[in-house]
Order: C-alpha cells, then sequence, then structure tokens
C-alpha cells in the first residue's frame, strides 16, 4: 500500500467527516468530501472546519508519502467561496521537497472547478525511525 494511502486509512477523523482519498502518489493526493448537512454551519454554508478537514488530509496524505513522518508546523487557510452543497475536491501539490522543511500547495475546488479555497502547509519531515 502507498505510504499516502497508508496515512489516509488511520485518519479517523477524516473518514469520520466522510472524507474519501481518490488518488495519493509521492507529493500529491486527490480527495473529495459530499456535503451532507451536517457539514454545514448556522447560515447554510459549508463549515470552515469541514473544508479545512478536506484540505488537511490530503496534505497529510501527500506529505506521508516518502520514508519519513511529515508533521504539520504551520497551516494558512483561505476561503474564497461560499458553498452549500454538492462535492468539493481537494488536490496537494508538493511544492518543496528540500531538507526537513516540506512546502504544499492544497487547491479545493466545488464541482464546477472553481476554487473555493487554498490552503498553504508546512510541514517537519522527522526520521521514519526516529
Amino acid at each position: 500500500m502507498e505510504k499516502g494511502r497508508e496515512v489516509f486509512q488511520k485518519d479517523a477523523f477524516a473518514r469520520l467527516c466522510g472524507v474519501e482519498l481518490l488518488e495519493a502518489g509521492e507529493g500529491t493526493a486527490r480527495a473529495r468530501l459530499v456535503i451532507r448537512p451536517e457539514h454545514l454551519n448556522a447560515v447554510g454554508i459549508v463549515h470552515g472546519a469541514a473544508i479545512f478537514t478536506l484540505a488537511d488530509a490530503v496534505f497529510a496524505a501527500a506529505a506521508n508519502s516518502y520514508d519519513h513522518v511529515a508533521v504539520a508546523i504551520n497551516i494558512n487557510i483561505s476561503y474564497l467561496k461560499a458553498v452549500s452543497g454538492g462535492v468539493l475536491y481537494a488536490k496537494a501539490e508538493e511544492r518543496n521537497r528540500e531538507g526537513r522543511i516540506g512546502s504544499y500547495l492544497i487547491t479545493v475546488t466545488d464541482e464546477e472547478g472553481q476554487t473555493a479555497a487554498v490552503f498553504e502547509g508546512l510541514v517537519y519531515r522527522k526520521l521514519r525511525n526516529g
């Protein structure tokens, strides 16, 4: 099993929230979230925490796709479009693999491909057995 997929399978919270991993490869991952009523906030749009969970799940899968454990050290998310239903997709792209710090850009889109959120994350790469 690919390391990124293996990490996702252990993410009980993401799975509880309904995140489905579609693809995982070295430095990349893609997932989706079918919006359900419990994903909506008090004003009827997708809760920021649901979007964050989707983005964070692909971030973790992409960052942990190599022979090391990668832990988040900084994350920034910008919510760009309100969504109230349908399906959201997240795609993680590795921006930097040099050294111990890794940089990833995650784009969250709606069914029409419009950007709903942009998530930038940094990880610290630990040794697998260290």
